[in-house]
């Protein structure tokens, strides 16, 4: 039986024997212990060698993951990874042999996807309120493959961007099917109170508006409600009110060729699934009402690819106890993984070297100075002490994505690991590297 805290075929345990530690309280004797590794590596290697805090990802999960997709989907869709989960030069580099395409919110990430694979820029979706008239003409110069518009002022911008460079914007409209999404509302975005989209119902003089534009091209109709989602009833419905606007649209004499069905597919942060069976599920509640429509559907995971297949480590430094309350003080923090301070998410967190250690119930905290610096309240968790090493699961996306210089402490190193090879993807970050752009000068 695979243990709880495994992620195959990334995070996985391996047994072998080793000196007890002083903090399990039978310091001294060799006993045996389970050993978390990422693939064939353990992670007590990479934190040695690499230090902490440490993001570790495994290649082999990510490509299963994106292999899973294209099981379940078969040939009427596209893999467009959401680059924001996680922006890594390496990992998109990866996504990008596999035949993946992107879904880009701002000019920075387009210029990663370019840096990546150039000829990506063809496989790019283009979504985001907010996208200026340089980032527009940017992705027009990279000829990309649809801009998902927002609001009737930025199709005005795209098509003046357009028509100055002589150049043919493919657009789609992000259509607000007005679906509550059981999720964080943080991370909810397809009712009328949220910021994305146009109502559904505005949607066909929209595009009959466009289809006027010499410089835009009527290409697909795109819809996204949110993050993190479990259920697949919010997907059906939304795209059962989509697959009637393309009816309608069609029917208006618009060239209808891309659904772009967003992303949003969730993860278990409590254990491992079947991928399978889950975006088996997924594929049949987003596919099922587009049938006979002919159109090629357009997807953005983000962090179902690439969650479960990365982790932050972090040291413990200190323990401490406040009133009969155990504090876990440890070298990672807040501004290293935010995820449960901003979305009071829950992060399964275990030591990497299992050695039996008498459970305790303890607050595992960071350095920054924030009560809000937590990775988890009142967990359970094997009695641990300075030196040992903790592994964050499920956190490669929106982790490093989210990272920060608060309270000036530098980012941390990634790896990549990819069976019995691990390679440094981005150097942990100096404080010299943080004042290089700031201006001084002595009075």
């Amino acid at each position: 039986m695979k243990h709880t805290f495994e992620r195959p075929p990334g995070f996985v345990y391996s047994s072998q024997k080793k000196r007890i530690p002083r903090s399990s309280g039978k310091a001294g004797r060799v006993a045996p212990i389970r050993q978390l590794n990422c693939e064939q590596l353990p992670l007590s290697d990479l934190a040695e060698r690499f230090g902490t805090p440490l993001y570790v990802y495994s290649a082999t999960s990510i490509r299963e993951r994106v292999r899973g997709f294209a099981r379940a989907f078969g040939g009427v869709s596209h893999v467009c990874y959401s680059v924001k989960a996680n922006s890594n030069l390496s990992i998109l580099r990866l996504l990008a042999k596999m035949g993946c395409g992107f879904d880009v919110v701002s000019g920075g990430e387009l210029e990663r996807v370019l840096r990546t694979d150039r000829p990506a820029a063809k496989r790019v979706v283009f979504s985001g309120v907010g996208k200026t008239a340089a980032e527009t003409g940017a992705a027009l110069k990279a000829d990309i493959l649809l801009f998902n518009l927002e609001s009737p002022a930025e199709m005005e911008v795209v098509a003046a961007c357009a028509a100055k460079l002589k150049r043919k914007a493919r657009i789609a409209w992000r259509v607000n099917p007005d679906v509550p999404a059981e999720t964080h509302p943080y991370i909810s975005t397809g009712l009328r109170k949220h910021k994305f989209g146009v109502p559904i119902g505005e949607a066909r003089e929209l595009y009959a508006e466009a289809a006027r534009s010499r410089y835009l091209q009527v290409a697909g109709v795109s819809v996204h409600i949110g993050s993190q989602i479990t259920q697949f009833a919010p997907f059906r419905a939304a795209m059962e009110r989509v697959a009637e606007l393309v009816r309608q649209l069609q029917s208006d004499g618009h060239k209808i060729q891309y659904v772009d069905a967003g992303g949003g597919l969730g993860i278990n942060y409590d254990g491992p699934q079947d991928f399978s069976i889950v975006v088996a599920e997924y594929a049949d509640a987003v596919t099922r009402p587009l049938r006979e429509l002919k159109v090629k559907v357009l997807l953005e995971p983000g962090r179902s690819i690439i969650g479960p297949a990365g982790a932050l480590l972090t040291t413990v430094l200190y323990r401490k106890t406040n009133a009969g309350k155990k504090f876990v003080v440890v070298d990672g923090a807040m501004n290293d993984l935010i995820r449960p301070a901003l979305y009071q998410a829950e992060h399964q967190i275990v030591p990497i070297e299992d050695f039996k250690a008498a459970p305790e119930i303890v607050d595992i905290v960071g350095p920054v100075c924030e009560s809000g610096d937590f990775f988890a309240h009142d967990r359970t968790l094997p009695t641990v002490g300075a030196g040992d090493v903790l592994a964050i699961l499920d956190a490669g996306a929106y982790g490093m994505a989210l990272a920060s210089n608060y309270n000036t402490r530098s980012r941390p190193a990634e790896v990549l690991v990819d069976g019995k090879s691990a390679r440094l993807i981005r150097r942990r970050e100096k404080v010299a590297d943080q004042l290089r752009s700031e201006i001084f000068r002595n009075a």
